[in-house]
């Protein structure tokens, strides 16, 4: 959207809403921009949610598993959990044999990894990549 677009839809000229978008962005509220793009259109028509259990949980396993998921295109998500996984990741790939693939000579080689548990998605219900905030407006500090 442009800032004149912005503007007109939050009835703020065009300058004090720049000032206020580069404000917010200067203050980490904006982290970055996207494009919101449909896996299956371009052949990630397999979305699996893959628990993941550590040998071992001390901050070397832990750095160690980070730092490799982070380096696999196909992880969308990672999480540090509670519970009975270490890790919850979401996977996108073009189909089974490219999970297997990846889970067998990927995922499964990370030093500590104890247990892989994984789910496939069968359709999305609810997804979402707004944030739930009050009014469409940031609530104030503190609330």
């Amino acid at each position: 959207m442009s800032n004149q677009d912005l503007s007109e839809r939050i009835g703020l000229s065009p300058s004090p809403c720049l000032r206020r978008l580069r404000q917010l962005e200067s203050d980490g509220v904006i982290s970055r921009y996207v494009a919101l793009v449909e896996p299956a259109a371009v052949g990630l028509g397999v979305t699996a949610f893959v628990r993941i259990r550590l040998d071992s949980q001390d901050d070397r396993h832990l750095g160690q598993f980070e730092e490799a998921v982070a380096n696999f295109p196909e992880v969308m998500e990672c999480y540090l959990m509670t519970g009975e996984a270490d890790y919850q990741l979401r996977v996108l790939v073009g189909s089974l044999g490219e999970f297997e693939d990846f889970l067998r000579h990927r995922l499964t080689r990370i030093p500590g990894v104890a247990q892989v548990t994984t789910s496939f998605a069968l359709r999305p219900v609810v997804y979402k990549t707004a944030l739930p905030v009050w009014g469409n407006a940031v609530p104030p500090s503190g609330g």
